[in-house]
């Protein structure tokens, strides 16, 4: 099991709660180089983790791009997690993860090899400058609603809709298709 200190570099000081599991729900994008093997190895990493169980992962998805649209597709796809962890720490977490796997930041919404965000935690709502629960944009994005959906279709959102209603509703420009790595 990897500990937290391997990411940090640091001392193994880096608290982890030891209470009850929370569910988390994390959404999974790359759209450069290995787009699969990117999300595959993302996944592979957060389950080693320590106060971190993947419990469920939804199909891989394409998709196209939104906000910068001049870019290749995206392969996009959610995960269910419980965690001990505090959304702060959650949060480390992932970015320490990208990290690993060579994420740069260089431009907002750009391409990259893997990204990943916290879209949900249990019920609360966190509003931070760099920390925002739930992600304040989830509702708007078909490449977050139907892998959500198809793990967690009765889940209810923020709005009071279930997921797999709020998947269904019309995503002008966002295409998502169902990912067969056969495809040319």
């Amino acid at each position: 099991m990897l500990l937290l200190a391997e990411f940090y570099g640091g001392d193994g000081c880096m608290p982890v709660n030891s209470g009850n599991l929370t569910t988390a729900y994390l959404g999974l994008g790359s759209n450069l180089g290995d787009r699969e093997g990117h999300l595959q190895r993302a996944v592979a990493i957060l389950d080693t983790i320590e106060g971190i169980e993947v419990e469920r992962i939804s199909s891989w998805y394409e998709t196209a791009p939104v906000g910068k649209t001049s870019q290749g597709w995206f392969l996009n796809g959610v995960a269910r997690i419980k965690t001990s962890m505090s959304p702060r720490e959650l949060l480390l977490t992932v970015l320490a993860v990208e990290q690993r796997l060579g994420r740069v930041r260089r431009e907002r919404w750009g391409p990259r090899n893997i990204d990943i965000d916290i879209l949900l935690y249990d019920n609360l709502t966190i509003n931070e400058p760099d920390l925002q629960i739930p992600h304040p944009r989830m509702q708007e994005r078909a490449f977050v609603l139907v892998p959500l959906a198809e793990i967690a279709p009765d889940l209810i959102l923020p709005d009071g809709r279930r997921a797999d209603e709020a998947a269904r509703d019309h995503f002008p420009g966002q295409e998502v298709l169902p990912y067969s790595s056969l495809r040319c």
